[in-house]
């Protein structure tokens, strides 16, 4: 470790209580779960390590532990969710103070429906393994500013560069992730580097600032899709598929198209119970967002392909077997 005030980059953002227990659920191979885990040891916590992940299970161990403090991955967080008031009710979850959600992106149905059923102790971290903690959306900033990965804690520096470097600070305005800090990388060990501007690391996402210094993902600027002369960010549309009662889950991906050049599909799973039609999900979408961001293509799966870390592997949705309209 470079430095002591690397745990400042939590520490500062997320109040990770001393002497308490924590059920890391998410897993330890991962750089943001294995420094939490290391924090809490300092912290003179006691660190329950969970093997394969089951919803239920965390659960138990929350209310058999009375764990203060939760590290999950969004995914996991869903589907804690996902099992219902009857099953959530067995568990005494009051314990927990901290809920430390990172590793990929939090959707803001899950943000809500966590805020109502444990209360304002979710914090989800933006950041990645080259340069560690980006920003920390605080309970307040989730609730605040749905959607937002929160602010940059201290010795971090977050910017925004548009076309030709230009520095961006205007709230609103879109522009290109860069961030630095006390763990950034110095390249990797095969050689290369990420893009650099003013010694910040490139992120690859395009993001926005709002009125109050809060940042938010737009998307990633390799996952932009261009249809028929419309640039379309899959997330917003991801956004309000998973608002919708009967689906679980949703992912967009590009699918080629003759005379647009691309065309949007979205691949669905239902939740459960639900008899939801492609009709249904292209009408919701319709009544919402413009024209050009309605899935021509929906296609209904039993799982959307993910890593390990629960992050979306898009590039493999359209092998994904479903039935679609």
């Amino acid at each position: 470790m470079r430095s002591p005030l690397v745990a400042a980059q939590f520490l500062d953002r997320i109040p990770l209580p001393a002497r308490g227990t924590c059920v890391v659920a998410a897993p330890l191979f991962h750089g943001t779960r294995l420094t939490q885990f290391l924090i809490s040891l300092a912290l003179g916590t006691t660190n329950i390590l969970v093997g394969k992940f089951d919803a239920e299970r965390v659960l138990s161990l929350i209310d058999e532990f009375s764990a203060t403090t939760v590290v999950l991955v969004p995914t996991m967080l869903g589907r804690i969710l996902g099992l219902g008031d009857e099953v959530l009710d067995r568990y005494d979850t009051s314990s927990v103070s901290v809920m430390f959600c990172a590793g990929s992106a939090l959707p803001v149905c899950v943000a809500e429906s966590a805020a109502e059923r444990f209360g304002p102790v979710l914090y989800n971290l933006y950041g990645w393994s080259e340069v560690g903690v980006a920003a920390v959306a605080t309970p307040d900033d989730l609730a605040e500013a749905p959607g937002t990965v929160g602010r940059p804690p201290a010795t971090s520096v977050v910017r925004l560069y548009g076309p030709g470097d230009r520095p961006i600070t205007a709230p609103d305005e879109p522009g290109t992730i860069y961030v630095g800090g006390l763990l950034s990388f110095k390249g990797y060990s095969g050689g290369g580097h990420k893009k650099t501007i003013d010694g910040l690391l490139s992120s690859g996402d395009i993001g926005h600032w709002d009125a109050h210094g809060r940042l938010f993902i737009d998307g990633r600027d390799d996952d932009m899709i261009v249809s028929g002369g419309e640039n379309v960010f899959p997330g917003e549309i991801e956004e309000l598929l998973y608002a919708h009662p009967d689906i679980a889950e949703a992912a967009i991906a590009p699918v080629p198209d003759a005379d647009f050049g691309q065309r949007l599909a979205a691949y669905v799973v239902r939740a459960e119970g639900s008899a939801i039609d492609a009709d249904a999900v292209r009408h919701y979408v319709k009544a919402r967002l413009a024209r050009y961001k309605v899935p021509r293509d929906v296609v209904f799966v039993d799982a959307l392909p993910r890593s390990s870390l629960g992050k979306l592997l898009r590039r493999e949705l359209l092998e994904t077997p479903g039935d679609g309209a």
